[in-house]
């Protein structure tokens, strides 16, 4: 794309524009923000209205069952998606922007069959088991043990903040394979069917009550070795493709409603008068300037990404520390220009919101990681001890 678009790329925008005109009028109402079931029920529903009308999967190859789009018509997609206030993906998060991507890189032909589809269709969940109690922010601290019985894996141990875990029916799991290689090297990753005995799932409320993560408990629960993506003890390399979907596109369309929030702030700050504060026009102002320079960097890290066969680059690391801090700066500025008194008054998707931005320094790897991989990836900086 090199920061610009072309004609039928434009054309493919507006087929998609009449689309979502079309059909969003028609929508049931959302259900509430803690209601699982429901918004599992909500968010599948959207998805097979996506793949009847040939946008699941969008840049998904064609013989993963995606559409083969380029990585510059999936960016248009979920511009122009955000735009028209469709539904986000949701439950559906994991399954489409890290573990269908991922099998659909790593996976065995079997694999791709038996697991993409039912994504795409919107008929199975997964979640993601990667973080745990004990390693902090390094992932590949983790203990969860997985021991090879036969054609099973046996796996003991526990992991936390488990997205969507429990409306999941699948879970991208990291265990530890070789307990005696170092750390970095005994990693798998395995795909987990969530209704196996010796799994317990507990809820975690947040701060914000919301408790689309959980606590899962695993007892030795046996997960068929054909479930393996990627060779035993190869998971850490598997993880990282999982982590540049996860970092590379999957925010997104976050930062088009941001730019939306942001100028529908202006203007509620120019009709109470606020605008007249020098101060608050220079803050929105430089927020305005940064989420362009952001969308900027979005479209360059796209157009990295199509040379280079569609798997995001580092530069996704990029963007996700700087949209990180970015977003929390947006809902302080969002609290200055509504005031303390007006802050009561936000309907709850809107407190939620201003809630959960402060988690983006931690959510999809840390803040330090990231500047950890630009430090080495980028700049070429010797690795911390």
């Amino acid at each position: 794309m090199d920061l610009a678009y072309t004609e039928a790329e434009e054309e493919f925008r507006g087929r998609l524009r009449e689309w979502l005109a079309a059909v969003l009028p028609g929508l049931t109402a959302k259900p509430p923000p803690d209601d699982w079931p429901a918004r599992r029920a909500y968010d599948t529903t959207w998805q097979r209205m996506l793949y009847d009308a040939g946008y699941a999967g969008l840049h998904w190859p064609v013989d993963a069952g995606g559409q083969g789009a380029t990585p510059t018509q999936h960016l248009i997609f979920l511009e122009e998606t955000e735009r028209a206030g469709a539904p986000y993906v949701g439950a559906n998060f994991v399954g489409l922007l890290h573990a269908g991507p991922t099998i659909a890189a790593e996976g065995t032909a079997g694999q791709r069959a038996r697991w993409l589809p039912p994504v795409l269709r919107g008929e199975e969940i997964w979640c993601q088991g990667f973080s745990e109690p004990d390693a902090g922010s390094d992932l590949a601290a983790l203990r969860t043990r997985a021991v090879r019985d036969g054609d099973d894996y046996v796996v003991t141990g526990q992991k936390i903040w488990t997205s969507h875990a429990e409306v999941a029916d699948w879970c991208e799991l990291l265990v530890r394979t070789d307990p005696d290689a170092p750390k970095h090297r005994g990693i798998s990753w395995l795909a987990m069917p969530m209704d196996a005995p010796g799994i317990t799932v507990r809820p975690l409320r947040t701060l914000a009550g919301s408790t689309e993560f959980a606590e899962v408990f695993l007892d030795e629960v046996r997960v068929p070795a054909s479930c393996r993506v990627g060779a035993e003890n190869d998971g850490w390399r598997v993880t990282m493709v999982t982590l540049s979907f996860e970092r590379g596109t999957a925010f997104v369309g976050e930062v088009v409603a941001c730019r939306r929030t942001l100028e529908a702030l202006a203007d509620e700050a120019r009709r109470t008068g606020r605008w007249d504060d020098p101060v608050l026009r220079r803050r929105l102002g430089r927020l305005n300037a940064q989420f362009r320079a952001l969308w900027r960097l979005t479209q360059a890290n796209v157009s990295e990404s199509q040379r280079t066969g569609g798997v995001p680059g580092v530069g996704g690391s990029v963007f996700k520390l700087r949209y990180s801090g970015l977003r929390q700066e947006l809902c302080e500025a969002a609290a200055e220009v509504l005031g303390a008194a007006d802050a009561f008054d936000l309907d709850r998707d809107e407190v939620l919101d201003r809630l959960s931005s402060l988690s983006y320094t931690i959510a999809a790897g840390t803040s330090q990681i990231q500047r950890d991989i630009v430090a080495e990836r980028i700049l070429g900086l010797p690795k911390g001890r």
